[in-house]
């Protein structure tokens, strides 16, 4: 079956989490992509407990010496054939290594080449370390994520890395790919985690621009200020989350949890939301979690049990859907959005650690003698 991305090539300089998540997305729909790692030679001695990296499904890995001018060339020699270049590093170090979009452009201007980056391209922060946390800080996003009272508790690395970096550079690649189809050129994506992040918060902006919240933050419907949009622990230590916003399922809430409604305050009487979280949590702690799902299974009340990772393949509407997927052992979300004719597949890497770098050479032109001398000169391993 064909998959959308079928025919496009890929370069994936190698990194962590964002760059190799955008291979992946591109990969589970059909891109040919190859990373490009650096020698293992050299390296520190760290055991490699990503052996088995789910992000290396459906790719092919290569490792070159980027530090010699022959394995700039073999990049060189990869990007004229190539539809796409993803690279995760600081700005300036593919112009140091030779290997910037000026010299792209000049093999193959067609070429769609993305910059994921924390800060971006420019700016005052563009050549500092960080991390999730620190670019979702200046984004604004992370003031968004506590309690009032509380200091911001950062969402892991989902918003920074994977939304706000991975999934959006997918999605500028794949706007640049449209585009080259009119215009017959490539161009540069910046893709900056700092950027994604305060694009997810757009409708905040908009809330506090109209006067619907405040920068009181934990006091509002959506920020774990109000009793009927949060989670709750039940008997057996695990929880439920509630979001029943809308009057009606405001309704069936409390009917499920067998409240009398004239027993509580008006739904949206903020000053005895507090009052209010209380009673709900004590009703909810009387119950196991599942006890709970089985009550609320099938009502428009907006409740649903809070899954750990190692539930969510267990869950009927999870199994009917196929959500999760086995690849090499390692259960993982299969491939989405769902496309009805050509959707994404998750397969195992084609390769890690170098395993096809003479595959691909050989792809590209050179002869067996040019492979072994690269080889032998630790050019390539």
């Amino acid at each position: 079956m064909m998959r959308p991305l079928q025919g496009i090539k890929v370069i994936e300089m190698a990194g962590l989490a964002p760059s190799p998540y955008c291979g992946m997305l591109l990969s589970d729909f059909g891109a040919e992509v190859v990373v490009v790692d650096r020698l293992s030679k050299g390296r520190p001695e760290i055991p490699n407990v990503m052996n088995k990296n789910p992000f290396d499904r459906g790719k092919e890995s290569v490792q070159i010496n980027l530090k010699s001018d022959e394995g700039v060339e073999i990049v060189k020699r990869m990007m004229r054939d190539s539809d796409v270049l993803v690279e995760p590093y600081r700005p300036g170090v593919m112009e140091s290594l030779g290997l910037g979009p000026e010299e792209a452009f000049a093999v193959n201007p067609g070429l769609v080449y993305a910059r994921l980056t924390g800060w971006g391209q420019k700016g005052p922060y563009a050549s500092m370390a960080g991390h999730d946390i620190n670019y979702i800080a200046l984004a604004g996003a992370l003031s968004l994520f506590r309690r009032k009272g509380e200091r911001p508790l950062p969402p892991c690395n989902l918003l920074g890395d994977f939304a706000g970096g991975g999934m959006l550079c997918a999605m500028g690649i794949l706007l640049a790919l449209i585009e080259r189809g009119r215009s017959g050129k490539g161009q540069v994506v910046d893709a900056a985690m700092v950027d994604g992040a305060a694009s997810f918060s757009t409708f905040f902006h908009g809330l506090l621009a109209h006067d619907f919240m405040g920068l009181d933050i934990g006091t509002h419907v959506l920020d774990g200020g109000a009793p009927f949009y949060q989670t709750y622990e039940t008997a057996d230590g695990r929880f439920m989350a509630v979001g029943a916003i809308e009057a009606r399922f405001y309704a069936e809430l409390l009917k499920g949890l067998g409240i009398d409604p004239s027993s509580l305050p008006q739904q949206h009487d903020r000053e005895k939301w507090p009052e209010m979280m209380e009673a709900f949590a004590r009703v909810f702690r009387t119950k196991t979690r599942d006890e709970w799902a089985k009550i609320f299974e099938g009502k428009d009340a907006c409740v649903a049990p809070v899954l750990a990772l190692d539930e969510v393949d267990q869950h009927p509407h999870n199994m009917e859907r196929d959500l999760m997927v086995t690849v090499e052992g390692i259960p993982q979300p299969a491939p989405a959005p769902r496309l009805s004719r050509t959707p994404g597949a998750a397969t195992g890497a084609k390769g890690r650690n170098g395993a096809n770098t003479r595959s691909v050479l050989e792809q590209l032109g050179y002869t067996s003698d040019e492979i072994s001398g690269f080889f032998d000169a630790n050019i390539v391993e």
